[in-house]
């Protein structure tokens, strides 16, 4: 069964970068849409961006032109580049597959902390 594995996240100040990693166990991530959530305290899990299979790239307006999803097949690993961050973009990162026959699987997360 496959699993994920986020990590990267880590302390920050404004303006900083970071690139998250989630890696895939048990199967090859390059088969499925990966998508890349966050949720803050105190709010509902929202999605920041996703790549397919054929890495086609989608993001979720507050995030365009400062994140970027990729993916390296090889290493069965989806990144997320999150650049000019900002304290709003504190959270816990977490990504996400549909796989057949399962539904969603979910890794435990990644925390980001954005922090002067």
């Amino acid at each position: 069964q496959v699993q994920l594995v986020e990590s990267g996240g880590g302390l920050v100040q404004p303006g900083g970068s970071l690139r998250l990693s989630c890696a895939a166990s048990g199967s090859s991530l390059g088969i499925y849409v990966v998508s890349w959530y966050r949720q803050a305290p105190g709010k509902q899990r929202e999605l920041v961006a996703t790549i397919t299979s054929g890495s086609r790239t989608n993001y979720a307006d507050f995030v365009k032109g400062r994140f970027t999803i990729s993916r390296d097949n090889a290493k069965n690993t989806v990144y997320l580049q999150v650049n000019s961050l900002k304290p709003e973009d504190a959270a816990v990162y977490y990504c996400k597959i549909v796989a057949g026959g399962v539904g969603n699987v979910w890794g435990r997360g990644t925390q980001v902390t954005v922090s002067s």
